[in-house]
């Protein structure tokens, strides 16, 4: 223990020393609460000290992939050289001087809270060992519900449209309060969270559950709490996607979506949130790579629009905070403009952050060249720079950039976390039909459950799967429980097996994900309440699943939102009748025969 503290105390004095001699800032508590103008001054000292080099790299987050900044697994390392041409996280900082980089699961950046801690402090290092010592932004997606790279035994935290569900302003800032906590504790000082995206189209293949809901007043409310929550935690905050990516049928990671909004509907249905988010003070915001005809004629996706970027977010919305792109390695952005026009696109539309570009040096090398040919002048990047460097002093980062296993264990995955998200996901379970009047479900009458369904892979390093998950969450409630998975398309056999399965028990619990109209999952549900065992049926993603399965005889109907552990725990309390059902649908359902009708508004929610 001594030891760590003698380390940590010489790791802080260094950057304090590495800080000071850059800057002229003396290093130490409270220093960055200093006037922002004697702030703005010793930053544009610092800027003046860097090379053209450091300056183009500050503009950039980057993935890497590795657990360690200087000791990545072999297979990591041949990763890092075949994309980045580097081998490790710090090479990667020396080579390109970034200013941010990004952690992903499947980069292996995050495995367990100690050595995500540690790979924080190494990227630090690292960056405070170049000629001009600077501290790096490292950013993560840490949504929640379905997008999370941190995993257990993090707290994992109901997702958007769950906490939209839940309608409490007061427990969606307590979700990002708690979220940003851990995240702090873990180095990790940019979260690319909420998404403030309104979600009007249910056939939304990108964001869905991701959004609060379809309301943008309702939307608006709870981006600013989470905005709070974050920020409140120490963690700078992006609402996401510019300028609103709520209304599309196309995903922008294989595609180029167009949104057809008129320029009144823009303002009254995907402008809300973001107004909202920036009235709270919010650190960042994240481009959308989606074309708006009405906001900008030239069909250039909003990532690379100036009249977007600069016209309506800087100087119609008044925001001056950092503008971050979303990744630039999204097919959306790739369709109309080759990989080195993008990045000197992006920053005459007005970007500051340029996120993980499918090829470093391609993307590096274009902005160095712009700037040198006078395409961009030197003072247009300097200006995203005193942004990006503004952030990093009012995160604390430039007096005291690492952090301490000690503060992740006194911070990650509390008792206190984990029951303050059991308690707030209980209260966004939303029972949205009841025809058999079979809840709460008694274990005195219906005591051995059968729970199939699908199993979608794991959201967010949850335990899973989820037919396992509910039917464990059974059990420790005292019920007898059995999980058979069937799949997101159950064939005909496998029907059968789950129809001979139900012989015999008292309920049958099925996990709905994304069910359309000719989608099996219907016949499953028909086929079992046809068998006269009363069915229940839980969608564990859209809450549109309902729409679909009308005259199939369920006895119950539920929607949990997200098939994170915490949000089917709570779901199983909700049924057995340990929590009543509180949610309220944050988006309408419509019918699945007459589209045009609406079969549960807005605010529908049954209780017992």
């Amino acid at each position: 223990m001594h030891h760590r503290t003698s380390r940590r105390t010489l790791l802080t004095a260094t950057a304090a020393t590495a800080v000071a001699a850059a800057t002229g800032v003396v290093a130490v508590p409270g220093a960055a609460q200093a006037s922002g103008t004697s702030t703005d001054s010793r930053l544009k000292r610092l800027i003046a000290r860097m090379s053209l080099e450091e300056k183009v790299g500050q503009l950039f987050v980057m993935r890497v992939y590795g657990h360690s900044a200087t000791a990545p697994d072999q297979a990591d390392i041949d990763a890092n050289l075949d994309e980045i041409g580097v081998r490790t996280a710090a090479e990667l900082i020396s080579t390109y001087h970034v200013g941010g980089i990004i952690y992903f699961t499947w980069a292996h950046n995050t495995r367990d809270p100690h050595q995500i801690a540690d790979l924080s402090n190494g990227i630090q290092r690292a960056g405070l060992a170049q000629p001009t010592p600077v501290p790096l932004l490292v950013s993560t997606d840490q949504e929640h519900g379905i997008v999370c790279r941190v995993g257990e035994p993090a707290t994992l935290l109901p997702g958007a449209m769950a906490l939209g569900a839940g309608g409490s302003r007061s427990d969606t800032r307590e979700a990002a309060r708690i979220a940003g906590a851990e995240l702090a504790a873990l180095g990790i000082k940019q979260n690319y969270a909420p998404d403030a995206d309104v979600n009007v189209n249910p056939a939304n293949p990108v964001i869905g559950v991701r959004s609060f809901g379809s309301d943008p007043q309702s939307v608006a409310d709870l981006v600013a709490a989470q905005v709070k929550g974050y920020q409140g935690a120490g963690v700078a905050s992006t609402a996401k996607h510019f300028p609103g990516h709520g209304d599309t049928s196309t995903d922008s990671h294989t595609g180029l979506p167009s949104i057809l909004h008129t320029r009144q509907e823009w303002a009254e249905l995907d402008a809300p949130p973001f107004r909202a988010a920036v009235a709270a003070g919010i650190d960042s915001i994240m481009t959308a790579h989606i074309v708006v005809p009405a906001l900008d004629p030239s069909e250039d996706p909003a990532t690379l629009s100036r009249p977007i970027l600069t016209g309506i977010l800087r100087e119609e919305l008044g925001y001056d905070g950092v503008v971050v792109t979303d990744s630039l390695g999204m097919e959306g952005v790739r369709t109309k403009y080759g990989d080195e026009r993008v990045p000197v696109l992006a920053l005459q539309a007005g970007v500051d952050q340029l996120l993980n570009p499918p090829d470093l040096s391609v993307a590096w090398n274009a902005v160095l060249e712009a700037v040198r040919s006078g395409e961009i002048t030197e003072a247009r990047i300097e200006e995203s720079i005193l942004r990006i460097l503004r952030l990093k002093s009012r995160l604390g980062l430039f007096r005291d950039p690492y952090v301490t296993h000690r503060g992740v264990d006194r911070t990650v995955g509390t008792r206190e976390h984990l029951a303050a998200a059991d308690r707030v996901a209980e209260r966004t379970t939303t029972l949205l039909a009841h025809p058999g009047r079979l809840l709460p479900l008694s274990r005195r009458t219906h005591r051995d459950v059968l729970v199939v369904g699908a199993d979608p892979a794991s959201p967010s390093g949850t335990t899973g799967p989820p037919t396992t998950t509910l039917a464990d969450a059974f059990r420790e409630l005292g019920f007898t429980a059995t999980a058979l998975p069937t799949g997101t398309a159950p064939s005909q056999a496998t029907i059968d097996q789950a129809v001979a399965a139900a012989a015999g028990r008292d309920a049958v619990v099925v996990a709905t994900y994304n069910v359309t109209a000719a989608s099996s999952q219907r016949t499953l549900v028909g086929a079992l309440a046809a068998t006269g065992v009363p069915v229940i049926t839980l969608a564990i993603r859209n809450p549109y699943d309902i729409a679909h399965l009308a005259g199939t005889g369920y006895a119950a109907s539920l929607a949990a939102y997200s098939w994170t552990d915490v949000e089917l725990r709570a779901a199983v309390r909700v049924i057995a009748g340990r929590a009543r059902p509180k949610g309220r649908l944050p988006v309408p359902v419509q019918r699945a025969d007459v589209p045009a009708q609406t079969l549960y508004p807005v605010g529908h929610g049954l209780s017992y």
